[in-house]
C-alpha cells in the first residue's frame, strides 16, 4: 500500500486565473506519479476563454500541460465515488487552483456539492495539506470571514498575489512566483525563483 506521498489532489475553480492551474500542474507532474485532476463546470470555459485551451472529450493530461502526462487523472466533477473523495484515500495534500470565493465559501462551510469541495472537505477532516489559491480582489466581509475559517479548519490560504524581487520579465515569470510558492507549501524542493537573501 502507497503511503500516498507521491500523489496529489488538484482542483480547477472556475475563477480567471486559468494560467496559475496550467503552469502549476506542468511542475506537478515532475515531482508527483499520480495527479488527480477534477474541474469545476467554469474551469473548461475560462481555460478556452483565457488560455485558448479546448479539453478533449474524455480529458487529456496534454490538454493542460502541452505535453504527453501519463500522471494526470482527470476525475467528474460530479463522481463521488473517485478516490479524492474518499478519506482513505492517502496523499500528499490538495490545491484549488484558482480558487474562486464561491468555492472557498462553499468548503469554509461544509458544503460538498461537486467533487472538489468534497475533495477539500475529506482533507480537512483528515488534517491532509489543503492550498487555496484564491483569486479575487476586493474581498469583501463574508470573503474575510471565510478565510478566518478555512484557516482555523487548517487550511492554507495562499492567493494569487505575485512576487516582484527577481525582476520578472514576462507574465510566465510573475505566475511562476506563486506556483513556487504553492511548491514551497507543499515542501517540494524548485527551481522557479531564488530565495530572498538578506544583503551582507
Amino acid at each position: 500500500m502507497t503511503d500516498g506521498s507521491k500523489r496529489l489532489v488538484v482542483a480547477l475553480g472556475g475563477a480567471s486565473g486559468a494560467i496559475y492551474a496550467v503552469r502549476f500542474l506542468r511542475q506537478a507532474v515532475k515531482h508527483y506519479d499520480e495527479v488527480y485532476v477534477t474541474m469545476s463546470r467554469n474551469a473548461a470555459a475560462v481555460l478556452l476563454t483565457e488560455m485558448d485551451i479546448r479539453m478533449s472529450e474524455p480529458p487529456l493530461g496534454s490538454d493542460l500541460v502541452g505535453f504527453d502526462a501519463p500522471q494526470i487523472r482527470f476525475c467528474r466533477p460530479g463522481d463521488f465515488f473517485t478516490p479524492p473523495a474518499s478519506g482513505s484515500f492517502r496523499h500528499a495534500g490538495m490545491v484549488v487552483i484558482p480558487c474562486s470565493m464561491g468555492t472557498a465559501g462553499r468548503i469554509a462551510n461544509g458544503i460538498s456539492d461537486d467533487l472538489a469541495t468534497r475533495a477539500a472537505d475529506v482533507c480537512l477532516k483528515e488534517g491532509r495539506k489543503l492550498i487555496l489559491v484564491v483569486r479575487e480582489t476586493p474581498w469583501n466581509l463574508i470573503h474575510l470571514r471565510n478565510m478566518t475559517q478555512l484557516a482555523e479548519a487548517g487550511a492554507t490560504i495562499l492567493p494569487a498575489v505575485p512576487a516582484f524581487y527577481h525582476q520578472p520579465k514576462t507574465v510566465e515569470d510573475l505566475v511562476d512566483t506563486v506556483v513556487a510558492r504553492v511548491l514551497q507549501n507543499l515542501g517540494v524542493e524548485h527551481d522557479l525563483m531564488r530565495e530572498w537573501q538578506a544583503e551582507d
